[in-house]
């Protein structure tokens, strides 16, 4: 599927470190989209990943939606509904466990400018974040397979490295 048939309102998900964010940016400056990352709405800027009171995050959650032309990359499972009544493509990177732990080592020790970091923050390795993306993350890709299934919408699954290199040269996208 071609990018432009996903629409102006883009929702991409997948496992941690899959490459959402860096992803976002490349459709949202292909398709003059704003490029919006949840993670960066639900965690405290100029902190090492302190969550946002829930309220707070959903109320800007809720408020990013309402534009007229985004690609949001996370998951965010709760706020789901809203983002997919709204989107009019959903894309889910479905990467292998290895490609993201080698992808958050990369980021945490040699990327200062990271896509879809916090504002004030420099990643550290944890070991919570690599047992989260070996276990964890298992678990979510089943289930996001599942929703994949139900999502009425314009959809692409990107499952490898080499799928999303080409999803990429496709559609003129630049990492």
């Amino acid at each position: 599927m071609m990018l432009n048939e996903l629409g102006p309102r883009i929702c991409i998900m997948g496992p941690s470190n899959s490459g959402k964010s860096t992803l976002a940016r490349a459709i949202a400056s292909v398709q003059g989209l704003e490029a919006i990352h949840l993670d960066q709405l639900r965690h405290l800027p100029h902190t090492d990943w302190i969550p946002r009171p829930d309220e707070g995050f959903a109320a800007l959650h809720d408020a990013a939606i309402m534009g007229d032309r985004w690609v949001i990359d996370g998951n965010y499972s709760k706020l789901l509904p809203q983002r997919l009544a709204r989107a009019t493509g959903f894309i889910l990177l479905d990467v292998p466990a290895w490609t993201s732990v080698y992808r958050y080592i990369r980021r945490c020790w040699f990327e200062r400018d990271r896509r879809g970091t916090l504002e004030g923050n420099r990643d550290s390795v944890k070991w919570d974040m690599i047992r989260h993306i070996v276990g964890t993350t298992r678990d979510n890709r089943n289930r996001y397979r599942t929703m994949m299934e139900s999502i009425s919408l314009p959809k692409v699954q990107i499952d490898s490295t080499r799928a999303l290199a080409t999803f990429y040269e496709k559609n003129g996208l630049r990492r």
